[in-house]
């Protein structure tokens, strides 16, 4: 932190510019960090707080708008991208799904205080054809809520952070340490996950083959489920004849009644 604070006053709106856009993009960048250390150098006279606030305020309009946009365009192949590099990538899609779904629009006002929800609200957005215009007015109001919340907190407790950062700065060699073993379990852990990926211990049939099972004899014998994702189930679309809809969130529950003596098959999107 107090390397972050020194750099900011040193290189001043353009770091902090920087940072919120990487963040707001995906990249593990600490916006929240550089919008408390913004708010400390404003208390310190270093920087004017209006720059302060407009600047990421731009800066995650146009990264936000980014996602929107190619999540409209390119579906939820975006977000599923997105979830392989998530710490859980395998309910990371249907979580923050769920969540948009619960609280509708106004997840866009409270989405970058949460990680996770914080990349993925805008993509998710797109992917499920938000207005344009009512995402930018959203959109701006939880930029501008997450903005101002970390530069008034940097601001009315700088003279705290000094105090925080200098113990930090005595300590640093033992967090560098920490950090470094942070950072091996952490790549650990997702060469794990990727090894126990569904994509990799999932079967799956094609098109074609499913078609001559349901038109042959097999077919009192086969179960069909869909479970398409949020976004891209429409209670009044066409779906394989004969199949049951279930909610995806809900799969782990429901796969324990499912029939015993049929062949199931799970199809989405």
């Amino acid at each position: 932190m107090n390397d972050l604070i020194s750099s900011i006053a040193r290189h001043g709106y353009l770091l902090i510019f920087l940072i919120a856009l990487a963040e707001s993009i995906g990249l593990p960048m600490p916006a929240a960090l550089a919008l408390i250390a913004g708010g400390a150098a404003v208390a310190a006279h270093t920087l004017e707080a209006p720059r302060v606030i407009i600047l990421p305020l731009i800066a995650m309009l146009i990264g936000d708008s980014i996602l929107f946009i190619l999540g409209r365009y390119t579906g939820w192949a975006l977000l599923g991208f997105l979830c392989r590099i998530s710490v859980n990538p395998e309910s990371c899609i249907l979580r923050s799904a769920e969540s948009f779904y619960k609280r509708g629009k106004v997840t866009l006002l409270f989405s970058k205080f949460i990680p996770g929800i914080n990349t993925m609200a805008a993509p998710l957005a797109g992917s499920m054809k938000m207005p344009p215009r009512q995402f930018l007015r959203l959109d701006l109001a939880g930029a501008c809520l997450y903005t101002l919340t970390y530069v008034v907190v940097g601001y009315l407790f700088h003279d705290f952070l000094a105090v925080i950062t200098h113990g930090f700065h005595t300590a640093s060699h033992a967090m560098g340490v920490v950090l470094c073993v942070a950072l091996i379990a952490y790549i650990g852990y997702r060469a794990w996950v990727y090894h126990k990926a569904p994509s990799r211990i999932v079967p799956h049939v094609q098109v074609g083959e499913l078609v001559r099972k349901l038109e042959s004899e097999e077919k009192a014998g086969l179960l069909i489920v869909d479970v398409r994702s949020h976004g891209y189930y429409d209670p009044n679309a066409e779906r394989i004849k004969g199949s049951i809809r279930l909610e995806p969130n809900n799969l782990s529950e429901e796969v324990e009644h499912f029939p015993k003596d049929k062949n199931i098959y799970l199809y989405c999107t």
